[in-house]
């Protein structure tokens, strides 16, 4: 089946690194193929290059993926890894999500070199990060604790905690585990107290449109619940019209073929918070993501999102 090298392309980050070897892992064991039928090709994206303002300010979602895109389109790699959260929610045109892996650990990590969780932060304390949804939520939680830009990649985030820039920062668990970094979670903050963003834990392949050989090639890594999960969020952040410059969190949850969703908007420091439930079935996944979002809009998200009020 395998033809050529297949060219793997990922952002150079540690963590981009280890999704990219998962997915190479995955079609080894997949087609019985040996490392050397793939070459990972590294690119540094405009996301990894600026690092000291927020992503909001510099354009948000695809600052890590838009160089990734223009290789594909060059036929400089055959498909890309990406942290499907980082990915819009409208690709350009000629490029698919060809394959979704199978879903980590949703939830947000606290951790924190003294105490043991967001609660037992005492007034006042600083948290670190560069989210504004977890920004509103830790406001909306605690509004007394002061909340600082934390930009970077984990190890650099976690620096910059042992150096005593913050008390506490939030990571997405998913990260951390694939890193091997699991024994640095403090605690882990269970989704009915944090919601995760929309798609958090989940990684994409995107591939050219009709490309073939590469679609035949990651078609069995295609994770179907995982899929239709992150269908659902990406319907509810696409209607929204939300960015890194809105605080929007969602998560679909899959029970048989039941399909349950909630989805959040907040302004930036949580004062006011707008939120959906919505139920639906696995068959009509981008119905129930989208419904939820005109839940939302009618009843006055809008204005958090355009940032009016």
């Amino acid at each position: 089946m395998q033809a050529r090298v297949l060219r793997i392309g990922t952002r150079g980050s540690p963590l981009a690194l280890a999704q990219a070897h998962e997915v190479r892992a995955r079609l080894m064991a997949a087609h019985g193929l040996a490392e050397d039928a793939f070459e990972i090709r590294t690119f540094k994206t405009t996301g990894d290059v600026i690092v000291d303002r927020p992503l909001a300010e510099v354009g948000g979602k695809g600052l890590f993926t838009k160089e990734l895109e223009v290789a594909l389109f060059a036929r400089e790699i055959d498909l890309a890894v990406h942290s499907m959260k980082d990915m819009q929610t409208e690709l350009p045109d000629g490029l698919d999500i060809g394959a979704v892996l199978p879903r980590e650990d949703v939830r947000d990590a606290f951790i924190s070199l003294k105490y043991a969780r967001l609660d037992d932060l005492p007034e006042g304390a600083v948290v670190g990060t560069s989210s504004l949804r977890r920004q509103a939520q830790v406001k909306r939680i605690r509004p007394d604790l002061k909340v600082v830009g934390f930009r970077g990649n984990v190890q650099t985030r976690l620096g910059k905690l042992a150096d005593g820039v913050a008390d506490a920062t939030l990571l997405a668990c998913a990260g951390l585990k694939r890193l091997g970094l699991v024994d640095r979670i403090t605690s882990e903050i269970e989704t009915a107290t944090m919601l995760p963003a929309v798609a958090q834990g989940a990684i994409a392949i995107e591939t050219g449109t009709g490309d073939a050989w590469t679609a035949g090639l990651i078609a069995p890594l295609n994770h179907i619940d995982t899929a239709i999960r992150v269908r659902a969020e990406r319907a509810f952040l696409r209607r929204l019209g939300g960015s890194c410059r809105t605080a929007i969190a969602g998560l679909a949850e899959i029970d048989g073929e039941a399909l349950s969703f909630r989805g959040m908007v907040f302004s930036p420091d949580g004062a006011e918070c707008f939120e959906v439930i919505r139920d639906g079935t696995i068959h009509d996944a981008e119905a129930v993501g989208t419904a939820a979002a005109d839940v939302l809009l009618e009843r006055g998200a809008g204005a958090l999102i355009s940032g009016t009020t």
